[in-house]
């Protein structure tokens, strides 16, 4: 008999599994060449994260960006990094970045169907101490057959094809939502690729943790504060919730979408319009989410069913297992029944 090799010579790659979902569905390959370019681009973002305190990458840059966060040198090296990757696929028109104020057009030597928001590196604030941050990406097709312009982003999360992100924490994970489900990959540094580790991924109906900035409860309107009370001093006599919060959204997102729960980022008397980007942060967390079976809000609304104004518009966003969600939504709707 032979010996058994201890080794999966037969692993699920992140390429091969886009390329297998890509020729059930008859697609051109367009889709994959741009995931592709996603993953290359996430390798080189996560061994710039790895090597920044050797290579002098940590620390500020000096500027603030379109939506007024102070800009490190890593967002810049991470937002160059996916614009010449995305660029090179030749499957992209038009890119819309947290860290350009317009959205930027592709040229036409090297345009493509797709349209790419993205965010390149989440929680940059915390990349000083170590933080897990992360990269988010929504990919759109263009509707129209008119020349390529910044209004051909504004679309709704509804119209999403995929979307995901990457996760730079102890290990470097991406997981990407498509039609099909939620599906998690690990990057394997021996060998350089992303491997499938968890597949069809679903979030728990109900979980037991909620996430949010409780340091502006000075500002929380009255069904935030209303939820929170309920979470914490349970009318039934169950135990109460746990209370996480790291600050970069991407590693807030993913522990809700593993352990089940609540994430939130409201509105307040600050920030009435929320604080989180809709086309290149709540967008593609809400796909994720609801491919997981979870439910994203804006309190009044889906967050996938807003229709865009503007390629940096700010909502409000609570997302997570649905039957906290609904808990939630039915809090919002006694205080604000318009």
């Amino acid at each position: 008999m032979a010996e058994r090799v201890p080794f999966d010579t037969n692993v699920i790659t992140l390429t091969r599994f886009v390329l297998e979902e890509g020729r059930r569905a008859k697609g051109t390959g367009e889709l994959t060449q741009l995931l592709n370019a996603v993953c290359t681009a996430v390798k080189a973002i996560s061994s710039a994260v790895r090597k920044a305190g050797l290579a002098n990458l940590y620390g500020i840059a000096g500027s603030t960006n379109v939506t007024g966060d102070q800009v490190k040198k890593l967002d810049i090296l991470s937002n160059d990094l996916v614009i010449n990757m995305l660029k090179a696929s030749y499957s992209t028109c038009i890119l819309v970045s947290e860290e350009n104020k317009n959205a930027i057009l592709v040229e036409n030597e090297r345009k493509g169907k797709y349209i790419v928001c993205f965010d390149p590196l989440d929680g940059s604030s915390n990349i000083d101490c170590l933080v897990s941050i992360g990269t988010i990406f929504a990919i759109y097709r263009k509707t129209s057959d008119d020349e390529p312009c910044e209004t051909d982003a504004l679309q709704p999360g509804r119209n999403l094809v995929a979307a995901g992100y990457a996760l730079y924490g102890s290990a470097t994970m991406l997981v990407l939502a498509t039609e099909c489900g939620v599906n998690c990959f690990m990057l394997d540094p021996a060998i350089g690729e992303f491997l499938l580790v968890d597949q069809n991924v679903k979030i728990k109906q109900k979980g037991n943790i909620y996430s949010l900035n409780e340091g502006y409860a000075k500002y929380f309107d009255p069904a935030v504060t209303e939820y929170l009370n309920k979470k914490k001093f349970p009318e039934d006599g169950s135990a109460p919730y746990g209370s996480r919060y790291i600050g970069s959204m991407v590693a807030d997102v993913h522990r809700t979408l593993v352990y089940g729960g609540i994430f939130m980022y409201p509105a307040n008397e600050k920030s009435p319009k929320g604080k989180l980007r809709l086309l290149y942060e709540c967008n593609p967390m809400a796909y994720v989410i609801e491919k997981a079976g979870g439910m994203a809000t804006t309190g009044k609304e889906a967050v996938l069913d807003v229709k865009p104004d503007n390629i940096h518009q700010r909502v409000p966003i609570v997302l997570g297992s649905p039957d906290d969600v609904k808990e939630y939504k039915a809090i919002y709707k006694k205080h604000f029944p318009k």
